[in-house]
């Protein structure tokens, strides 16, 4: 079964950082989706984390810096099954901070702009659990002082 390894950052606004996918894309083109990816043969979870951000974003975010907010497998319509490892995080950073390595955009969204968004199988479960989550109340009170 495909690991897979990906993040949800929280901006100082508490708005989440996502990313538009391209046409290029191997499941879920031009739609929105979580900053991951595909853990590669002889990584663990997290080191795939750090390695996939830095390649779409141009960050460096240690695993120590994050929670690890869901461990769970997850099913596609299509019966494709992965086994996820969401992560979550607060950052000081803002969009200009965020190079571009893969997609057409990655940047910080308000939440109350995400049910618009034409998200991604695995986004559209994930992203709804993450905003009404303990997890990211606690983030988004910490840049709120």
């Amino acid at each position: 079964m495909p690991r897979i390894a990906v993040v949800f950052l929280v901006d100082a606004r508490g708005h989440v950082l996502l990313q538009h996918r391209d046409e290029h894309a191997p499941r879920a083109a031009n739609q929105w989706g979580m900053v991951g990816g595909h853990v590669e043969d002889g990584e663990d979870y997290d080191e795939a984390m750090g390695r996939e951000i830095r390649e779409e974003t141009g960050i460096e975010i240690a695993a120590e810096d994050l929670v690890l907010w869901q461990a769970t497998e997850f099913e596609y319509s299509d019966g494709h099954h992965s086994d996820y490892r969401v992560y979550a995080g607060r950052v000081d950073l803002t969009d200009d901070d965020i190079v571009l390595g893969e997609g057409r955009a990655i940047v910080f969204v308000d939440p109350a702009e995400t049910a618009a968004l034409d998200k991604a199988e695995s986004c559209a479960y994930f992203l709804p659990l993450f905003l009404t989550s303990d997890l990211y109340r606690s983030l988004d009170e910490g840049t709120r002082r």
